[in-house]
This record gives structure tokens, C-alpha cells and sequence, in this order.
């Protein structure tokens, strides 16, 4: 399984920038997506997630009502739309394809295989 990170960059605060995430090696829609991110110093962090089917979408109450994701199954893509970007948003980002896991009311990815990661800067 390969995952093809792409579309950061350097970016101002307030601005957008959509990553995108190309799958191959497996059955994609079979399986759930996510991003998380590692900024420097910290660990990394569960950014969104969305269900194999796309019918159900996760955030991390950081990015919630900035942030969107998706994903095109006819495409093997998982997108992941940053609006109102902050410099606390600044982080390489990273896709993972695999399963979802809840606890209690929050859901996340485990993930069977991970992307290159790309970074994003947000800064004036």
C-alpha cells in the first residue's frame, strides 16, 4: 500500500489550502481514512476522519467548523480542506488508511499505513 501526500505549503493566517491524499496497493473504499498532524515538539494528533462510505466524518474540536474532509472512492483520494488557517495549525500532516476506533464519544483512526506527510505552514 503507497499514500501520495500532497498540497502544503506556506500560507497566511486566515488563508485555505486542500491536501490531498492518493491511495494504491489495496481495496481502498474499503477502508477508513484520516489525517493527523505532528507539529514540532509535540506528538502527533489526530486531525479528521471519515467512514469507508464517506457517511460519517470526525474532527479533533481544534479544527471543527474550519476543516473538512472527503474522499472520492472512484479516485482512491481522501481530501482534507483547511480554512480560517491559524499559526497553530502550522504541522506536518500526515494521511493513514485503516480502521476507525471509538472511545466513548470520540473516534479515531488506527491506521495500518501512513503517508509521507506534508508540511503546512501558517504564517504572516
Amino acid at each position: 500500500v503507497q499514500l501520495q501526500a500532497s498540497g502544503g505549503g506556506l500560507v497566511q493566517p486566515g488563508g485555505s489550502l486542500r491536501l490531498s491524499c492518493a491511495a494504491s496497493g489495496r481495496a481502498y473504499g474499503r477502508y477508513a481514512m484520516g489525517w493527523f498532524r505532528q507539529a514540532p515538539g509535540k506528538e502527533r494528533e489526530f486531525v479528521a476522519g471519515i467512514t469507508w462510505s464517506g457517511d460519517a466524518t470526525y474532527y479533533t474540536d481544534s479544527v471543527k467548523g474550519r476543516f473538512t474532509i472527503s474522499r472520492d472512492n472512484a479516485k482512491n483520494t481522501v481530501y482534507l480542506q483547511m480554512n480560517s488557517l491559524k499559526p497553530e495549525d502550522t504541522a506536518v500532516y500526515y494521511c493513514g488508511q485503516g480502521s476507525g476506533v471509538r472511545s466513548g464519544n470520540s473516534w479515531s483512526l488506527r491506521a495500518d499505513y501512513w503517508g509521507q506527510g506534508t508540511l503546512v505552514t501558517v504564517s504572516s
